[in-house]
Order: C-alpha cells, then sequence, then structure tokens
C-alpha cells in the first residue's frame, strides 16, 4: 500500500513549506519537491490545499457506563465520525466505578470494545478509582503493556472518587512509573453539598447544573490536586480546564516548578453557560462537568493557547441522546447525563474560530490539535508531526470548503449536535490512517477494524 501527497503546503507544529509527500508500509518513507510513485500508488492532488499530521484526541468517552445509562456511540461509528473530521488517534478513559473488581478486568473490557471495532488507532488512559496493593500491582501491569497515563477523579464521590489516601498513593505510583496523571479536578464533596442545597430549594432545571460546580469549586481540586503532584513531582495534565480560577491554579503551580500541562476543550472556546439555561429543556443538552462558563473567559483560553500556556484542545467526547437519556434529569438536573459530544466537527471548528478569526496561526493549531498530545502521552514522532519514518497519518485539508454542522450529516450515533446550524470555513479532503485513505470529502472509506491499540513510552523511558 502506497500513496503520494502531491503539491501540498506541509503544516507542523514548528514548519511550513511545500512539497510531496510519499508514503508506502503506513510510514512516510520521502518528502521532496516532484516526487515520483510506483504505478500502483494512490496520489492525491494536494494543490491549494494543506497537509497537516494526523490529529489526535487526548480525551474521549465511547464505552462509557455512567449515571444509569450507556453512551450511545460504538468504536465504529465514534471512529468514523473522528476521522472524517481529520482525527487518526484518539485516547479513550477507561472509567470502571470503584466498586468493579480487579482494575485489571475493566482494561482488558475496554480493549475488547475497541479493538477489531475501532478504524482509526486509539490507546487509553486508564482510570484509578481505587488504590490498594492489589490494584497498584494491575497497574503496574498495565503501565508495561504499553498504557502510560492514569486518571484520577476529583468529583463524582461514591462512583470514580478517589479519597486522599489513594490520591497521596496514586501519585507516589505514577512517579514511580513514569507515567502522567491526567485529573478531573473539582472538589466532590463541595458539589455535592451544593447539589442537595439546590434540589432543597426547588431549583432542578439544567440551568442549576452551572451552580452546583462554579468555577471556585474547580479551581479548588486544582489547586488539591497540584499540592499532591508536587509532594512528588509527579507529572500531571489537567483534563476540561473550563475557567480563568482553574488556569490561574495551575500557572501558579507552574511557577512553583510544578509539572503540569493543560488542556481545554473546543466546547469551552466556543459555547458558555447561556447555552444550559435555554428553555423547554434544550438547555439540558449543554450539561456537562465542569459546566460551561461564562463567556469572558472564552478570550482568556484562546490567549493560553496562543502563549503556550494551554498545551492541548480535546473533545471531552460523551454521547448521549437528548430524548431518552438528556430527559432522564427532568426534574432533577444532577441525573442529566455529562457531555457535549464534538469529536467529528473539534477540528474544523477550531480551524474556523481559531485560524480564520487571527486567533491562532497555523503551527499552534497543529501544536495544540496534534504535536502537544503525542508529545505529552508517549507517541511522539510516531505521530504528531510529518516526518521520514513517522506514521502516514496525514490530513489533506481544503480551506476553501464552506458548509453547515447538522446531526442531520454527523456520523456520530446521536440524536442531537450541539453545534447545530454552525457554519465551517474548511474540511479535510482525504485523511489516511497509516497509509490508508480513511475518509474523502466528508464521507468515509476506510476499513473497520483497521485502528491499532497504541503502546506508549513512559516518560522515564524517553
Amino acid at each position: 500500500m502506497s500513496i503520494l501527497i502531491k503539491n501540498g503546503r506541509i503544516i507542523t507544529a514548528e514548519q511550513d513549506y511545500s512539497a510531496d509527500i510519499y508514503c508506502e508500509d503506513e510510514h512516510i518513507t520521502r518528502i521532496g519537491k516532484q516526487l515520483d510513485a510506483p504505478p500502483n500508488a494512490t496520489v492525491v492532488d494536494a494543490t491549494g490545499k494543506y497537509v497537516f499530521p494526523g490529529f489526535i484526541d487526548p480525551h474521549v468517552h465511547i464505552y462509557l457506563p455512567f449515571m444509569g445509562t450507556f453512551a450511545k456511540d460504538t468504536h465504529e461509528s465514534a471512529s468514523k465520525a473522528a476521522l472524517v473530521g481529520g482525527t487518526t488517534t484518539f485516547i479513550e478513559m477507561i472509567c470502571q466505578s470503584c466498586s468493579e473488581q480487579p482494575l485489571a478486568d475493566g482494561f482488558e473490557l475496554w480493549r475488547g470494545k475497541a479493538e477489531g471495532n475501532s478504524a482509526c488507532d486509539f490507546t487509553f488512559h486508564q482510570a484509578v478509582t481505587r488504590l490498594d496493593k492489589e490494584t497498584e500491582g494491575q497497574l503496574t501491569e498495565i503501565v508495561r503493556s504499553g498504557i502510560t497515563s492514569f486518571k484520577v477523579f476529583l468529583a463524582y464521590k461514591g462512583a470514580f472518587g478517589i479519597s486522599d489516601e489513594e490520591l497521596y498513593h496514586t501519585m507516589r505510583l505514577a512517579k514511580k512509573l513514569g507515567v502522567i496523571v491526567t485529573a478531573h479536578c473539582e472538589n466532590a464533596d463541595a458539589v455535592l453539598a451544593l447539589q442537595q442545597k439546590l434540589l432543597a430549594e426547588g431549583k432542578t432545571g439544567p440551568e442549576w447544573h452551572y451552580w452546583s460546580r462554579p468555577p471556585r469549586v474547580e479551581a479548588e481540586g486544582v489547586h488539591h490536586l497540584l499540592t499532591f503532584a508536587e509532594i512528588h513531582g509527579t507529572h500531571c495534565y489537567l483534563v476540561h480546564t473550563s475557567c480563568e480560577e482553574a488556569l490561574q491554579e495551575a500557572l501558579l503551580a507552574m511557577q512553583r516548578g510544578v509539572n503540569v500541562r493543560v488542556e481545554t476543550l473546543i466546547q469551552y472556546l466556543l459555547l458558555d453557560k447561556s447555552h444550559a439555561e435555554l428553555p423547554n429543556f434544550e438547555g439540558s443538552k449543554y450539561v456537562m462537568s465542569p459546566p460551561l462558563r461564562d463567556k469572558r473567559n472564552q478570550e482568556i483560553f484562546w490567549n493560553a493557547l496562543r502563549q503556550g500556556f494551554v498545551s492541548t484542545v480535546a473533545t471531552d467526547h460523551a454521547p448521549f441522546d437528548f430524548k431518552g437519556q438528556k430527559e432522564m434529569g427532568r426534574g432533577d438536573f444532577t441525573k442529566i447525563p455529562n457531555g457535549i459530544p464534538s469529536l467529528e466537527d473539534r477540528i474544523n471548528l477550531l480551524y474556523t474560530h481559531g485560524v480564520c478569526e487571527g486567533r491562532l496561526d497555523l503551527n499552534t493549531f497543529v501544536d495544540c490539535a496534534s504535536t502537544q498530545a503525542a508529545k505529552l502521552f508517549g507517541l511522539y514522532p510516531r505521530k504528531g508531526t510529518i516526518a521520514i519514518g513517522s506514521d502516514a497519518d496525514l490530513v489533506v485539508y481544503d480551506p476553501t470548503y464552506r458548509g453547515t454542522i447538522s446531526a442531520r450529516t454527523h456520523h456520530l450515533n446521536l440524536d442531537y449536535s450541539a453545534f447545530e446550524g454552525w457554519e465551517i470555513k474548511g474540511r479535510p479532503h482525504v485523511v489516511t490512517v497509516r497509509g490508508e485513505v480513511a475518509a474523502r470529502d466528508g464521507k468515509f472509506v476506510g476499513t473497520v477494524g483497521r485502528g491499532k491499540l497504541l503502546k506508549r513510552d513512559t516518560h522515564a523511558s524517553r
């Protein structure tokens, strides 16, 4: 299988130049001007188009038992949507509850759901929902298998959350093994108390979800996590950071020398809490945790991306139908399944509202949507760049395309889009995964099941 991409403008996190790219045996083998290819090679004319490295979403949920229901996507539907949108690799959260035994079984369950069903490459963050001598041994074996990041929850008390004692020892173990700890930062006790107070006052609609998890609750969670990280010198990654208060806690820790990186979501860059206040329960479509924030936070995060204080833009993709699932929370906002799905639309929205509106240059766009995730999670330079020897994950991007997002045309297994009717400027023309064309002009044309589980390096081995 070989492919030649001709006449494209190649954009990486650091470079911007015109050349051809030739790929065979799943890798990039030549980059240069006026390259020739064998007669049987697939040739893609990229004249007038950008060629980006395949994009990486470092935070998705696909198989997800949550709040009495299950996320709607399968690995087939989610990977098709990802590829059509230019994402060639995603990192899924293994989120078993603290009552499930053992952790190793959760890893095998999630891996079994993905292998043979995903069209794009994938790997996992292993959630640590309890820690004792038994689970410590299981986590060590999971890391040896190539899963080199943990996930901890400072939220969802009684489901995913861990105690401070468990957090202390998780940070110690992560430092010992050379893995990065990704973290959902809130204060679980404060959230529970605020939920109970609001419901007792008859404040039950989706608009009250915000007030059960205000910015200071998220900021306290960040401060709390990074105190434990600082004790052990553990490398940490803050998922779905939503507000200035939380970002400031991270920046203060960075100034103290804490090894922490920050993720935000495309939703926080473009949506605000007024969406969760829409009437007729429409606001439930926009309930996620941490919640959408005041609009003023958006420019703060765009600016932080430009300056490199925020490393990545992810989705926290968690798809639940409006009808039958989000509606579970009618009369009680605490029962609304959390999530604003955007796996298919992340790249087009980031390009449209970041690059086209002058908020991001092309190199920063690639950096925050691909390269930083590859570097942080042990995939670089196999993924996240265009270089000889890298996997042939490429996105030939058409900046002249104009279109509209709609649930009627998306590939997600979901009955709504949070960005219904939004216009996009640009979309992937051709997307390849390890040298195979997997999407073309908004249609999936790849091979379901071809996606590989990626084994990653630890920080200690890089």
